[in-house]
Formats: structure tokens, C-alpha cells, sequence
């Protein structure tokens, strides 16, 4: 789970980089506080669902899930509904196979703990692997450099083993409502340029990144009580649902399903983002976080 006692990591990293002013620093940091008690605390937290999918005794096509919370599930009500498992079932039925789904996945996990994942990973051959990682590295103040860098050394693990890789990068911080502003500001302009940096390397090292903050935000924004858990933090069923039906054409793609499928340039700054008001942050401290 996103460690939301880090939001106030968030703070001090801007206060760090921005040399702002100690009134305003202590105003992050409160706002740090009132959204770790506006957000809740999801009742179930269910073990991965691992196994064979659609089994009809034939050769199962290899679906290994890293990452982070969001790669877990965190925030549905049942295990059918993690993402892992909708991607399992869907590629099972698009492949006309069965699907063995691993799940390595740690909640909580930033990139830096990707490395044991993918270690374990690599030794089960997978053939098709889905990453979702960004936003504890927000929070746990991980330069997007040093993240994206360390995300593309594992990516070229697992290519190096013939697995296909799709991966999605930093979901848009900024649609989360219990997070304050200006801190809510500060956390999407962190994570859109951690989504960007993802983006570049991913594809240099052969993997297929799909821009989730793009791509979900609109929606996320718009249908903010559907798409959230009860948490108000993680997505809901509704939520992963939508993420999974924009991960699964690539997931196709690198399994060989869909050769001729590519996926569309995004711009980095997502829809939602654009279509909000203007912040209330100081416009010389968007300035330096431009």
C-alpha cells in the first residue's frame, strides 16, 4: 500500500529542491497530516489469487505481475476482481490458452524493491510480465532519474530471459481529493515527470510503457466515487477494471496476440490535469517545479 505516512516526504523534498519558505513547509506538512486522517483504511487486504486460468490441460502462456500496490489489487472487495486476475482470464480468452498467473507483486514496493521481484521472476521463465510501479517513489523521494534508470535495468532482466514486458508507469497523483492543496499540486507535478522518465527508458530497454495517468485520469477525475476504494486512495473494482482495459492490448501485444497493434504517443501531461482549475500554488513555486 502507498505509505501515506510519506506524504509529508513529499513536502520536505519540494521544501529540499525549492528552497521555500519555512511557513510554507509547515503548512505541507500539515496538509500531510489532515490527509493521512482523511483517508481511510481498507478492510480486506486479499492474498494474490495465483494459479491457472481457463486450465484445459494444455501449455499455459506465463503472466508474471510486479510492482506495487496498485499491481497487487489493493482496494477491491474480492480476489476476482485484482487486476492480475481480469488480465489472467482476458489473455487466457484472447490466446484461446490457458494462463498461469504469478503474482510477485509487494504492496507498498518502490523501485528499488523491484529487484528482488523480478530475481524471483526470472527464475519461473515467464513469457509475458506486468509492471505497475511510481508511486511510493513519489513519496519516498526517489529522483525520476534514479527510478526510471533502476526500472529499465530490471525491464532488460526480463527481456533477457524472451519475456515480453508491458509496463505502467506513475499513475497522476493529483486526482487524489483527500490529498490538500498545494500539496496535491506537488505530488502531480512529481509524478508526471517520474510518468515521463518511466516512458523514455522503459522503451529503450525494450519494454511497452502505457501512460496510466493519461489514460485513467480523465476518468478517475470524473467518476471520482466509483472508480475509488472506500479507502479514497487506491482504485475500487470499478477502478481496476478501467486500468486493466488499458493494459490489456499491450499485454496482447508482447504475448503475440495482436502483432499489429501499436500503442498511440501520449502527450505527458495528462487530460484531467489539464482540464482542472488553475492551483493555488504560488505561481514561482510551479515555476520551479515546472
Amino acid at each position: 500500500m502507498i505509505g501515506l505516512r510519506t506524504l509529508r516526504a513529499v513536502a520536505m523534498t519540494a521544501a529540499t529542491l525549492g528552497g521555500l519558505s519555512g511557513a510554507f513547509v509547515g503548512l505541507l506538512n500539515q496538509q500531510g497530516r489532515r490527509a493521512r486522517v482523511a483517508i481511510g483504511v481498507l478492510e480486506h487486504l486479499w492474498p494474490a489469487p495465483d494459479g491457472v486460468y481457463f486450465d484445459d490441460g494444455g501449455d499455459p502462456l506465463r503472466l508474471a505481475v510486479l510492482g506495487d500496490s496498485m499491481a497487487v489489487g489493493v482496494g477491491v472487495t474480492h480476489p476476482s476482481q485484482m487486476p492480475g486476475v481480469l488480465l489472467a482470464q482476458a489473455l487466457a480468452e484472447e490466446a484461446e490458452r490457458p494462463v498461469r498467473l504469478s503474482t510477485y507483486a509487494v504492496s507498498g514496493s518502490t523501485t528499488r524493491d523491484l529487484v528482488p521481484q523480478v530475481d524471483a521472476a526470472v527464475q519461473d521463465r515467464p513469457q509475458v510480465a506486468l509492471i505497475i510501479i511510481g508511486a511510493n517513489d513519489v513519496t519516498s523521494r526517489i529522483s525520476p532519474r534514479e527510478s526510471a534508470l533502476l526500472l529499465a535495468e530490471q525491464v532488460r532482466k526480463l527481456r533477457a530471459v524472451g519475456c515480453g514486458v508491458v509496463v505502467g508507469t506513475c499513475p497522476d497523483l493529483g486526482i487524489v481529493r483527500p490529498i490538500p492543496q498545494p500539496l496535491r499540486t506537488i505530488g502531480r507535478r512529481y509524478s508526471l515527470r517520474l510518468a515521463a522518465a518511466q516512458t523514455a527508458e522503459v522503451r529503450r530497454a525494450g519494454g511497452v510503457p502505457v501512460s496510466l495517468g493519461n489514460l485513467l485520469a480523465p476518468e478517475f477525475t470524473a467518476r471520482h466515487a466509483d472508480m475509488f476504494s472506500s479507502d479514497r486512495f487506491h482504485p475500487s473494482a470499478i477502478g481496476y477494471e478501467a486500468a486493466a482495459g488499458v493494459l490489456l492490448a499491450p499485454l496482447c501485444q508482447v504475448a503475440g496476440l495482436w502483432p499489429g497493434w501499436a500503442a498511440a504517443a501520449l502527450p505527458v501531461r495528462s487530460a484531467a490535469a489539464l482540464a482542472l482549475r488553475p492551483s493555488r500554488v504560488p505561481a514561482w513555486l510551479q515555476k520551479r517545479h515546472a
